[in-house]
């Protein structure tokens, strides 16, 4: 690709992007890792250590980027801005998704009828219609519902009291 690098250690690493070697294997699931950090990061989903603390509020984290990423919500920080509209945010997954109201993307088809959605969470519960799941479950008479906001507005409305 005509990178250069000044150590040999970074030109080998970077080597593994376009030969696709994955030296590092976990020794609990067999998951493979072309970085040893990489490898030590999801090792913690086994052990369950989170050894990155929030100095604000405690919360702690198995990766030190989901510390940074969580920090924001005290900070305020939204270093992502959209250059339609301007909106800010403190996600680059937000921004996005964000970015398909202006493009108009939809990428999730439905593999039975074919609509598209931009969200990949709408495509899930469009699903629902087809196959009658209904995961959301009424604590006062156990009516079962295919989406959440259709729960919590049967339980504002007092419907089953």
């Amino acid at each position: 690709c005509g990178r250069l690098f000044s150590l040999k250690c970074n030109l080998t690493t970077h080597y593994r992007i376009h030969t696709g070697e994955k030296p590092y294997a976990c020794d609990v699931c067999g998951k493979s890792f072309s970085l040893k950090g990489t490898l030590a990061n999801h090792h913690r989903t086994h052990t369950g250590e989170k050894p990155f603390a929030c100095e604000v509020c405690g919360s702690s984290f198995a990766k030190k980027e989901d510390l940074k990423v969580h920090y924001r919500t005290h900070t305020g920080e939204k270093p992502y801005a959209c250059d339609v509209c301007g909106r800010l945010f403190s996600l680059k997954c937000n921004l996005t998704t964000h970015y398909r109201i202006h493009t108009g993307e939809k990428p999730y088809v439905c593999d039975f009828c074919g609509r598209l959605f931009s969200l990949k969470c709408n495509l899930t519960t469009h699903y629902r219609i087809h196959t009658g799941e209904k995961p959301y479950v009424c604590d006062f008479c156990g009516r079962s519902f295919s989406d959440r906001s259709s729960l919590i507005r049967h339980n504002k409305n007092l419907i089953c009291v």
